[in-house]
Protein backbone atom coordinates (compact mmCIF):
# COMPACT_ATOMS: atom_id res chain seq x y z
CA UNK A 1 0.00 0.00 0.00
CA UNK A 2 1.07 2.85 -0.90
CA UNK A 3 1.56 5.93 1.01
CA UNK A 4 -1.61 7.96 -0.96
CA UNK A 5 -3.79 4.04 -0.53
CA UNK A 6 -2.53 4.14 3.17
CA UNK A 7 -5.36 3.32 5.64
CA UNK A 8 -7.10 6.43 7.33
CA UNK A 9 -7.60 3.70 10.63
CA UNK A 10 -4.55 1.68 11.77
CA UNK A 11 -4.27 -0.59 14.83
CA UNK A 12 -0.96 -1.95 16.12
CA UNK A 13 -0.21 -3.43 19.39
CA UNK A 14 2.13 -0.95 21.63
CA UNK A 15 3.59 -1.98 24.60
CA UNK A 16 0.95 -4.24 25.74
CA UNK A 17 -1.86 -1.84 24.75
CA UNK A 18 -4.13 -1.85 21.13
CA UNK A 19 -3.52 1.78 19.52
CA UNK A 20 -6.03 2.64 17.22
CA UNK A 21 -5.07 6.11 15.59
CA UNK A 22 -6.86 7.95 13.03
CA UNK A 23 -4.96 9.91 10.54
CA UNK A 24 -6.19 11.05 6.82
CA UNK A 25 -3.93 13.17 6.30
CA UNK A 26 -6.60 16.11 6.54
CA UNK A 27 -9.15 16.57 9.60
CA UNK A 28 -10.06 12.95 10.02
CA UNK A 29 -13.25 13.37 8.70
CA UNK A 30 -15.75 10.87 10.14
CA UNK A 31 -15.98 9.63 6.31
CA UNK A 32 -17.64 6.39 4.83
CA UNK A 33 -14.14 5.22 4.05
CA UNK A 34 -13.09 5.76 7.32
CA UNK A 35 -15.90 4.36 9.15
CA UNK A 36 -14.58 1.07 7.67
CA UNK A 37 -11.20 1.27 8.53
CA UNK A 38 -12.11 2.67 12.21
CA UNK A 39 -14.29 -0.68 12.41
CA UNK A 40 -11.75 -2.81 11.05
CA UNK A 41 -8.98 -1.21 13.54
CA UNK A 42 -11.95 -2.07 16.60
CA UNK A 43 -12.70 -5.42 15.36
CA UNK A 44 -8.87 -6.33 15.75
CA UNK A 45 -8.66 -4.19 19.32
CA UNK A 46 -11.65 -6.66 20.30
CA UNK A 47 -9.68 -9.69 19.38
CA UNK A 48 -6.46 -8.94 21.25
CA UNK A 49 -8.48 -8.14 24.23
CA UNK A 50 -5.90 -5.78 25.07
CA UNK A 51 -6.96 -2.13 26.92
CA UNK A 52 -7.52 0.56 23.57
CA UNK A 53 -5.77 3.98 22.90
CA UNK A 54 -7.78 5.59 20.08
CA UNK A 55 -6.03 8.82 19.06
CA UNK A 56 -5.84 10.98 16.38
CA UNK A 57 -2.59 13.05 14.33
CA UNK A 58 -1.22 15.76 15.43
CA UNK A 59 -3.71 18.57 16.14
CA UNK A 60 -6.86 17.12 15.54
CA UNK A 61 -8.72 13.82 16.88
CA UNK A 62 -11.71 14.90 14.34
CA UNK A 63 -13.74 17.63 12.81
CA UNK A 64 -16.64 15.27 12.31
CA UNK A 65 -18.37 13.99 9.72
CA UNK A 66 -17.81 14.73 5.66
CA UNK A 67 -19.10 18.23 4.58
CA UNK A 68 -19.12 16.70 1.10
CA UNK A 69 -21.18 13.53 1.17
CA UNK A 70 -23.48 15.67 3.52
CA UNK A 71 -24.09 17.46 1.12
CA UNK A 72 -24.36 15.03 -1.74
CA UNK A 73 -27.24 13.73 0.19
CA UNK A 74 -28.94 10.12 -0.89
CA UNK A 75 -28.51 6.90 0.86
CA UNK A 76 -24.35 7.27 1.54
CA UNK A 77 -25.41 10.75 3.66
CA UNK A 78 -27.51 8.41 6.02
CA UNK A 79 -25.63 6.03 6.04
CA UNK A 80 -22.63 7.90 6.91
CA UNK A 81 -24.46 9.55 9.94
CA UNK A 82 -25.61 6.04 11.19
CA UNK A 83 -22.31 4.61 10.87
CA UNK A 84 -21.08 7.31 13.26
CA UNK A 85 -23.26 6.90 15.71
CA UNK A 86 -22.48 3.07 15.67
CA UNK A 87 -19.29 3.44 16.36
CA UNK A 88 -20.23 5.67 19.45
CA UNK A 89 -22.01 2.76 20.81
CA UNK A 90 -19.55 0.18 19.93
CA UNK A 91 -17.05 2.17 21.89
CA UNK A 92 -19.23 2.87 24.69
CA UNK A 93 -19.95 -0.90 25.47
CA UNK A 94 -16.36 -1.72 24.20
CA UNK A 95 -15.13 -4.92 26.83
CA UNK A 96 -11.99 -3.36 27.93
CA UNK A 97 -10.90 0.23 28.79
CA UNK A 98 -10.79 2.84 26.14
CA UNK A 99 -8.59 5.52 26.24
CA UNK A 100 -8.94 8.34 24.14
CA UNK A 101 -5.81 10.68 23.59
CA UNK A 102 -7.08 13.83 22.00
CA UNK A 103 -4.25 15.97 20.69
CA UNK A 104 -5.87 18.96 19.84
CA UNK A 105 -9.66 19.68 18.06
CA UNK A 106 -12.66 17.65 18.25
CA UNK A 107 -15.30 19.24 16.68
CA UNK A 108 -19.05 17.88 15.66
CA UNK A 109 -19.34 13.91 15.46
CA UNK A 110 -15.31 14.40 16.72
CA UNK A 111 -16.53 15.64 20.37
CA UNK A 112 -18.78 13.39 20.27
CA UNK A 113 -16.32 9.83 19.57
CA UNK A 114 -14.29 11.88 22.49
CA UNK A 115 -17.04 11.31 24.82
CA UNK A 116 -16.94 7.61 24.58
CA UNK A 117 -13.97 7.28 25.87
CA UNK A 118 -13.48 5.65 29.82
CA UNK A 119 -10.79 8.43 30.03
CA UNK A 120 -10.04 10.83 27.52
CA UNK A 121 -6.62 13.14 27.65
CA UNK A 122 -6.22 15.99 26.00
CA UNK A 123 -3.32 18.36 25.05
CA UNK A 124 -2.92 22.23 26.07
CA UNK A 125 -3.43 24.75 23.49
CA UNK A 126 -5.50 27.15 22.05
CA UNK A 127 -7.60 23.72 20.97
CA UNK A 128 -11.83 23.55 20.16
CA UNK A 129 -14.01 20.81 21.80
CA UNK A 130 -17.26 21.80 20.11
CA UNK A 131 -20.78 20.53 19.22
CA UNK A 132 -21.72 23.13 16.69
CA UNK A 133 -24.67 22.01 15.35
CA UNK A 134 -26.89 24.66 15.78
CA UNK A 135 -24.64 27.27 14.99
CA UNK A 136 -24.21 25.87 10.96
CA UNK A 137 -28.26 25.55 11.44
CA UNK A 138 -28.55 21.72 12.40
CA UNK A 139 -30.99 21.02 14.78
CA UNK A 140 -29.01 18.42 17.63
CA UNK A 141 -30.05 15.18 16.98
CA UNK A 142 -31.52 13.10 19.80
CA UNK A 143 -28.23 10.62 19.87
CA UNK A 144 -26.09 12.61 20.02
CA UNK A 145 -27.62 14.84 23.16
CA UNK A 146 -27.47 11.53 24.66
CA UNK A 147 -23.95 11.16 23.96
CA UNK A 148 -23.41 14.34 25.77
CA UNK A 149 -25.35 13.89 28.59
CA UNK A 150 -23.26 11.07 29.95
CA UNK A 151 -19.96 13.20 30.68
CA UNK A 152 -21.12 16.84 30.85
CA UNK A 153 -22.03 18.62 33.54
CA UNK A 154 -25.65 19.53 33.80
CA UNK A 155 -24.99 22.96 32.87
CA UNK A 156 -22.16 22.57 30.17
CA UNK A 157 -24.49 20.64 28.68
CA UNK A 158 -27.18 22.88 28.09
CA UNK A 159 -24.69 25.39 26.89
CA UNK A 160 -23.20 23.11 24.27
CA UNK A 161 -26.45 21.48 22.78
CA UNK A 162 -28.24 24.90 22.60
CA UNK A 163 -25.61 27.55 22.81
CA UNK A 164 -23.01 25.98 20.55
CA UNK A 165 -20.35 26.37 22.98
CA UNK A 166 -16.97 25.94 22.09
CA UNK A 167 -14.96 24.59 25.36
CA UNK A 168 -10.95 24.04 25.39
CA UNK A 169 -8.36 22.34 27.14
CA UNK A 170 -8.26 25.28 29.75
CA UNK A 171 -12.03 24.47 30.82
CA UNK A 172 -12.42 21.27 29.60
CA UNK A 173 -12.00 19.25 32.90
CA UNK A 174 -14.24 21.07 34.86
CA UNK A 175 -17.13 21.04 32.30
CA UNK A 176 -17.13 16.99 31.66
CA UNK A 177 -15.21 17.08 28.37
CA UNK A 178 -12.20 15.85 29.15
CA UNK A 179 -10.51 14.04 32.19
CA UNK A 180 -6.58 15.22 31.93
CA UNK A 181 -4.83 17.38 30.41
CA UNK A 182 -0.95 17.22 29.40
CA UNK A 183 1.36 20.51 28.55
CA UNK A 184 2.50 19.54 25.54
CA UNK A 185 1.77 16.86 22.43
CA UNK A 186 4.82 15.04 22.89
CA UNK A 187 3.57 13.60 26.62
CA UNK A 188 0.46 13.04 25.36
CA UNK A 189 0.70 9.04 23.78
CA UNK A 190 3.05 8.52 26.58
CA UNK A 191 1.15 9.30 29.52
CA UNK A 192 -1.82 7.57 27.67
CA UNK A 193 0.05 4.22 27.21
CA UNK A 194 1.20 4.91 31.10
CA UNK A 195 -2.73 5.13 31.67
CA UNK A 196 -4.16 2.20 29.79
CA UNK A 197 -1.14 0.15 30.93
CA UNK A 198 -2.44 0.52 35.02
CA UNK A 199 -5.84 -0.70 33.52
CA UNK A 200 -4.75 -4.19 33.21
CA UNK A 201 -4.22 -4.53 36.80
CA UNK A 202 -8.38 -4.53 36.59
CA UNK A 203 -11.05 -7.35 36.97
CA UNK A 204 -11.95 -7.49 33.44
CA UNK A 205 -15.17 -9.40 33.87
CA UNK A 206 -15.77 -6.58 36.60
CA UNK A 207 -14.88 -3.55 34.58
CA UNK A 208 -17.35 -4.65 31.54
CA UNK A 209 -20.51 -6.36 33.51
CA UNK A 210 -19.70 -2.63 35.37
CA UNK A 211 -19.58 -0.47 32.22
CA UNK A 212 -23.03 -2.24 30.69
CA UNK A 213 -24.40 -1.57 34.65
CA UNK A 214 -23.20 2.15 34.44
CA UNK A 215 -24.18 2.82 30.37
CA UNK A 216 -26.69 0.26 29.89
CA UNK A 217 -29.73 2.83 30.14
CA UNK A 218 -27.62 5.64 28.22
CA UNK A 219 -27.01 2.64 25.44
CA UNK A 220 -30.52 2.41 25.32
CA UNK A 221 -31.42 5.93 25.09
CA UNK A 222 -28.97 6.30 22.31
CA UNK A 223 -30.21 3.60 20.15
CA UNK A 224 -33.83 4.96 20.71
CA UNK A 225 -32.63 8.64 19.49
CA UNK A 226 -30.73 7.26 16.59
CA UNK A 227 -34.41 5.63 16.15
CA UNK A 228 -35.82 8.89 15.60
CA UNK A 229 -32.56 9.86 13.93
CA UNK A 230 -33.02 8.06 10.92
CA UNK A 231 -36.26 8.68 10.30
CA UNK A 232 -35.22 12.34 10.40
CA UNK A 233 -32.42 12.04 8.07
CA UNK A 234 -33.93 10.03 5.76
CA UNK A 235 -36.40 12.35 5.32
CA UNK A 236 -33.70 15.02 4.84
CA UNK A 237 -31.74 13.12 2.71
CA UNK A 238 -33.56 10.54 0.72
CA UNK A 239 -35.59 11.91 -2.31
CA UNK A 240 -39.15 10.33 -2.95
Amino acid sequence: MTESQKSPATFEVVEGVAMIKLDDGKANALSLPMQSALNSAIDQARQANLPVILTGRSGILSAGFDLKTLAAGGQPAVDMLNGGIEIALRLLSFQSPVIIACGGHAIAMGVFLLQCGDYRMGVAGNFKYSANEVAIGMTMPWSTIEILRQRLTPAALSRAVLLAETFTPANGVENGLIDRVVATEAELLPAAIEFAKSTSALNATAHLASKNRLRGDTIGAIRDGLGKDLKNWRELFLVS
